[in-house]
Formats: C-alpha cells, sequence, structure tokens
C-alpha cells in the first residue's frame, strides 16, 4: 500500500498505539477484512478522516463505495493528532492574498470556514461523542511577534467578517495559561478541538450505515487504470471500481509517486500526564481551550475531558519513532510548565502526518479516475473531513470546490523524494534554532 516502513516501523501491525485516545476510546464493532474480490463504484483507500469522510459523502449520493484501511480506520495521523479544528488554511490569508490572488484567497477563507462547520455538523447529526469544546488559543512565544498576531486579528475581523477572534495581552494570557512563556496572541472561540480517534471512529459507523463496506487489515500494495480501475490488496485479492479516491495522507508514498514528489510523510509526538484535578488544570488552561503557539516547531496542547494535559511538542524526519517519547515530548511541556515537573506521564506515542512546502494540501486529479487529497501539514482535522466531501463533489462531477483547492500552487520538494528528507532535515535545524533566538 504504502511506504512498508511507515506502516510497520513504530506500530504492532492490526493494532492501536497504546496512546490515551485508544485507551479512551468508545466501543464500536468490528468491521470486516476483505475476503474475497470484490466490485463497486468508488473504492476509497485510507481509513482516516479524509477516506471515511470520502467514503460517507459517497454513499449519500448514492454510491457503491468500498474503503481500504491497511491496519483499523483511525489507526494513523486521524486517530492520534492534537485534536484542533482551527480556522483558516494552513498558511495565513494575507499570505494567500499574494500566493494566488485576492478572489481565490477569499474563497480558500470560506472552504476553511466550511471545514469547521462539517465536523461540527458530523457531530451532531451522526451524535458521535468526541467531547467537542470551542477555543484555540493562538500564544506568542516572542513579544516581536505580538503587534503581528494582533494585527492578523483585526485583519480578519475587518476584511473577512470574522467576528470570532479577538487579540489577547501579556497579563492576560499568562492567567489564561498559566505560564510566564507567552508575551501575547489571539482568541479564537469559532475553532475548537476534540478526541480525534472518537471523531474517527463515530465517522466510520456513520459510513458503515451509510452502506459503505469498511474492510480492515487490507493493505494496498498497487492500483491500475484503464476501463475500470483495480485495486491489489496484499494476499492477492482485488478489488475493480469506476473510480478511485486515494486518502492516504502520510502513508501514501509508494502507491502514488506523483504526488508523493509533493507531500512528505514526517513524525509527531505527544504525551498525556496523569488526570491532574480540576483546579490544576483549571491553573494551567482556565478556560478550557486548545494552544497553539507560535514556536516554528509547534507545542501544542489542551485538556482532556477527564483533566489530564494533552501536550504534544517535537518532530522526527526519520522512519522511526525515538525509543522514549515521553522523555522526548516532555521538555518541551515543561518549558512552558515547570510547575508539571513532577506529574506522572501516564502515555506516550506518535504518529505520522504529511506535510508540504508551502504547507498547503495537495489536491490532485492524478488521473481522469482518480483523486488525491493530503498534505495537511498539521491543519488536518477540519480541512481532512471536508477534502472527503470535496471528492465525493468531484466524483459526482462538481468540481469547484476542488479545483480551487487543486489550483494552489504546491512545489515538489527539492532533490526528489531521494534528498528530500536531509534537505528538510537541514531547513528544520534552522527554524529549531531560530526558535531559540
Amino acid at each position: 500500500m504504502f511506504t512498508p516502513s511507515f506502516l510497520t516501523a513504530n506500530d504492532k501491525a492490526g493494532a492501536y498505539p497504546a496512546s490515551y485516545y485508544a485507551a479512551s476510546a468508545n466501543p464500536v464493532a468490528g468491521f470486516d477484512t476483505l475476503a474475497e474480490n470484490s466490485t463497486c463504484d468508488v473504492v476509497v483507500i485510507g481509513g482516516g478522516f479524509t477516506g471515511l469522510s470520502s467514503a460517507l459523502h459517497l454513499a449519500e449520493r448514492g454510491y457503491d463505495v468500498i474503503l481500504l484501511e491497511a491496519h483499523r480506520v483511525g489507526w494513523g495521523a486521524s486517530g492520534r493528532n492534537g485534536g484542533q479544528v482551527g480556522s483558516g488554511q494552513r498558511r495565513e490569508q494575507d499570505e494567500l492574498e499574494k500566493m494566488v490572488g485576492m478572489d481565490d484567497a477569499r474563497k480558500l477563507w470560506d472552504i476553511a470556514e466550511q471545514s469547521k462547520d462539517i465536523v461540527k455538523s458530523l457531530i451532531s447529526r451522526h451524535n458521535i461523542a468526541c467531547d467537542w469544546k470551542p477555543g484555540i488559543l493562538h500564544a506568542d512565544h516572542r513579544e516581536r511577534f505580538v503587534k503581528g498576531t494582533h494585527e492578523y486579528a483585526d485583519k480578519l475581523r475587518d476584511e473577512y467578517g470574522y467576528d470570532q477572534i479577538r487579540s489577547i495581552g501579556r497579563d492576560e494570557i499568562r492567567q489564561m495559561v498559566g505560564s510566564d512563556f507567552y508575551y501575547g496572541g489571539s482568541l479564537d472561540m469559532g475553532a475548537g478541538h476534540l478526541h480525534p480517534l472518537n471523531f474517527a471512529l463515530g465517522l466510520a459507523d456513520a459510513a458503515r450505515k451509510a452502506g459503505v463496506r469498511i474492510y480492515e487489515d487490507a493493505q494496498v500494495t498497487r492500483y491500475e487504470t484503464g476501463e475500470k480501475v483495480t485495486v491489489s490488496v496484499a494476499g492477492g485479492k482485488t478489488i475493480t471500481a469506476d473510480m478511485l479516491v486515494l486518502g492516504c495522507n502520510g502513508y501514501l508514498d509508494a502507491l502514488e509517486d506523483r504526488v508523493a514528489r509533493r507531500v512528505m510523510p514526517i513524525n509527531n509526538f505527544i504525551i498525556a500526564t496523569e488526570p491532574l484535578g480540576d483546579d490544576l488544570a483549571r491553573e494551567l488552561i482556565r478556560d478550557d481551550v486548545a494552544v497553539a503557539d507560535s514556536k516554528f516547531v509547534i507545542n501544542y496542547y489542551r485538556l482532556s475531558a477527564d483533566k489530564r494535559m494533552l501536550f504534544g511538542g517535537g518532530e522526527t524526519y526519520s522512519y522511526h519513532f525515538p525509543r522514549d517519547i515521553r522523555n522526548f515530548v516532555k521538555p518541551y511541556m515543561l518549558e512552558v510548565y515547570p510547575q508539571l515537573r513532577d506529574a506522572k506521564i501516564d502515555y506516550g506515542w506518535g504518529g505520522t502526518l504529511a506535510i508540504t512546502m508551502n504547507r498547503m494540501p495537495y489536491f490532485r486529479r492524478v488521473e481522469p479516475k482518480v483523486f488525491s487529497a493530503s498534505g495537511y501539514s498539521g491543519h488536518g482535522v477540519a480541512m481532512a473531513t471536508l477534502a472527503g466531501q470535496i471528492m465525493a463533489d468531484a466524483v459526482s462531477g462538481t468540481m469547484e470546490r476542488f479545483d480551487v483547492m487543486a489550483n494552489v500552487p504546491v512545489p515538489r520538494f527539492p532533490g526528489g523524494k531521494s534528498l528530500r528528507y536531509p534537505l528538510l532535515v537541514l531547513a528544520m535545524t534552522w527554524y529549531a534554532l531560530r526558535d531559540r533566538l
């Protein structure tokens, strides 16, 4: 299906990682394994947000859909991430205005707003219990960044009519996060956060009820196109379909090189403390919002439903996770919250996401019968979910939103696949040093 190292190097085949999310996952009836060759209208590869949303929306349009997942639904980044449902695209609007022009920048903003709306509507429509909470706080770790953050909040309000964001000063942010690490920021109450694995499991259950045939432990080895699309699965079974949707993100590499040249997997890591109790939790994040800071190698964190600190920080660019993820991430947490030095770390886990050179997602019609969306660059909970609906539209012949996303220029990584890792490590080393200045 994908580069074997990313599928198998860090995790037990067919099992969720030992994460807080897996430990607190909602019970869901199991899914079948593929027992025979099959046919359908559309085959979807990947059981994360992109694939599950694609399959659900296609089935709701009347298509006969098969979804293939190499391990378990929500097994990849969709079930391991920070759970933040942010506003806008991964790049800010002033950058997008220069990149694609005012008209398309406005369309990209509207699409991003739709991505938040679809998450909320799916939670409501399918009664998905995933601990949805409003609010994301952007926190500036350098005083010189605050002016720009406040100006951007003003821009969103004045030019884009977005009135759910406000500027935060130094005194207020230190009360909000119980730390002296930050100098100001902005609070976006139109954004929010959730339990990502439970959201993915809820989408899977909704897709199954809509008629999607979901097969786990179905590792795709290749696909071929002709009059039909033929997808080969490890073990010798095949799926024949009219159309193919690729929702593989960080696990795509070996399956579709034309996308992989522009989309690269990286690993990211999260720890979860023991439950901290109401008083300490309120001291750490007073208003129970999620936090994402201004470091290039970003810190992102929030409280779980049972008042644990879920703290994400640090990245690696090899196939393998650190041997001790808890001690790899803990220094990042203690830099912000030294008062958690003695807190027990109950869970530490990693996941493989995908980035692009300019951090914008890469939508592509690879061939007339093949659609792909990936490379959400850490901004994928909402956008990947909407991407599924957008690709379902495209399969149905409505290309407007797909074309807006596909028209965003996403450059290839320099040096091709063989050199992109060492070049990225050099670049990220520089940015990590810049974070310390």
